[in-house]
Order: C-alpha cells, then structure tokens, then sequence
C-alpha cells in the first residue's frame, strides 16, 4: 500500500512538473498576425505550423524566425493533416476553410484584427491563456507598454499632423490599430480631413492641403519599389517644403502584439527627425 501510494504521489508529481493535461501541444495558426505573437508566447515544441505568410518579410517582422517552422498555405486539408489540438485563425482566413475544420470537429479559436492598443494587449493575453502560458503574454504586454511609453512626447513638445500613406495611396484613418498608434505617440492624425474614419484611397491632388509629417511606405529600405515610386512621385515633390517624408513600413501596417514594440520606435524616431526638421523650418508649425 505504502509503494503504491508512493507511486501514486510520483505519478502526480511528474504530471505537474510536465505539460497540463489540457494545454495544447499541436496549435496552428492559419493569420499572419496570429504567427507573430504565437511565436512569442507558446513553446516551440507546442508549434505544429504557422501560415505562409510569417516567412514574408513584405508582411511579417519575424520573417527570418518564422521560416524555422513549418508551414501551411491556409488549406483545410493541410490542417487537417496536422492533427492539431488547437488552430488559431484569424477572421481575415478563408471562410471555408474555417468552416470546413469545424466541421471536421477541430478546436478553432477566432480573431478579429485589432483596431486599437488595448484590443491587441487583450488578444495577445487571450492567445498567452490558450497556450498555457500567460505569464509570457503579461511579459509581452509588458514590453509593448513600456515601448509605448518610451515613444510618448516629451511633456511641452507639440503634436505634428500626420498622414500614414501607402502604395495606392491607402491611408490608415483613426479608427485603426495604425491610428491609435499615431495618436499614442504624438502625432494628429489627418485622415479624417480627407473624410477617412478608417482605410481609405486618398488621391496624390487631394494632398493639396499637405500633413507636416507624410509617412509613406517602403517595401525595405534601399530597394526600389511601388511605394518608393508613389512618394518620389512629381506631385508630392512639391510638397517637400512644408512636409516632413519619413519612412514607414507596410509590414507595420495591419498586425498588434510585439509588432507594436517595432511601430512605436519607429513613430518615435519619425517623430524626432520631424521636430529637428521642424526647428530649421522659418515657420512655426500651425
């Protein structure tokens, strides 16, 4: 009896000491976002596959890291063959193929894009809590709001009007993740001036009544591109007198979690070039 229970209290203590009963040990994610941040908060053993589109550095910021894990181009029958455990799937995926792993009975967790800070901190904590390790989602948001803090004006430093513009002229309006940011680290943002409350078009003649700051896309630095051709374009050179160009990557556009750690210090550094531009400007900024 005494070497049974013994046994016993051994048995119970290595299934402590391992994996919980129900944490999962085969997640895939089929969203671009999702990879990023489950490449911070879950083991790497718990990774059964990631999209196609975490090995983009066009679209993802842990391109170089997310090309050591296998991968998946979204297709239900991909998923399947995994036999995960859990899949994390963005809203944006594929409607059938959602259904279809579903309907397969498979455990499916869905998201929607964030469209502010505080959206993203929740999702990153949702996604840390399914895993099974939500101290690593409370590290990350952590790291993000001391990203944001460290990228906040210095009291008495006056906000710059900013315009986010992209390939085809698409413009980040405040009601997304991009606006939050741009508000968060001293920017105003002026999309609404061109009638914009979240994505929009807005043509290179309407930027007649041009931002201080334009923040135009890039697809890397140094290479020449689609975006590099819009901001280099006849008609915004004329806007060269009155407005700051600093450079701000497509890759920042859509995602939260640690993508706004990067975002943030890169509004922080636009911000800083901006003001030091500012200053030997002959006119004060209205």
């Amino acid at each position: 009896m005494i070497l049974t229970r013994r046994a016993a209290a051994v048995g119970l203590l290595s299934l402590t000491a391992g994996a919980a009963p129900d944490r999962p040990q085969r997640i895939v994610s089929i969203g671009s976002c999702l990879d990023i941040v489950l490449m911070e908060v879950a083991d790497r053993r718990q990774i059964a596959s990631l999209s196609h589109f975490s090995r983009d550095p066009d679209v993802s910021i842990m391109a170089a890291r997310a090309r050591t894990f296998p991968f998946t181009h979204e297709g239900a029958e991909e998923v399947v063959a995994l036999k995960p455990d859990l899949v994390l799937a963005s809203k944006r995926s594929g409607l059938y193929t959602r259904s279809a792993l579903k309907a397969r009975g498979l455990r499916v967790v869905e998201f929607d894009v964030p469209n502010t800070v505080e959206a993203s901190l929740e999702q990153v904590r949702k996604i840390a809590e399914l895993v099974g390790n939500p101290a690593r989602g409370e590290a990350l948001v952590a790291r993000i709001e001391e990203a944001l803090t460290e990228a906040q004006p210095k009291p008495g430093e006056p906000r710059l009007g900013a315009l986010v513009y992209q390939p085809g002229g698409l413009v980040a309006g405040r009601g997304t993740l991009v606006g939050d940011m741009l508000e968060r680290c001293g920017f105003d943002n002026l999309a609404s001036r061109y009638g914009l409350k979240k994505w929009g078009n807005v043509s290179l003649e309407s930027l007649a009544d041009p931002p201080t700051v334009l923040l135009a896309g890039s697809r890397w630095e140094g290479a020449p591109s689609w975006a590099d051709r819009v901001v280099n374009h006849p008609a915004l050179k004329s806007l060269e007198p009155n407005t700051f160009r600093g450079v701000f990557h497509q890759r920042l556009l859509y995602c939260g979690g640690p993508v706004l750690i990067q975002t943030a210090a890169t509004l922080a550094k636009a911000r800083k070039n901006a003001v030091a531009w500012n200053s030997r400007r002959p006119h004060v900024v209205g």
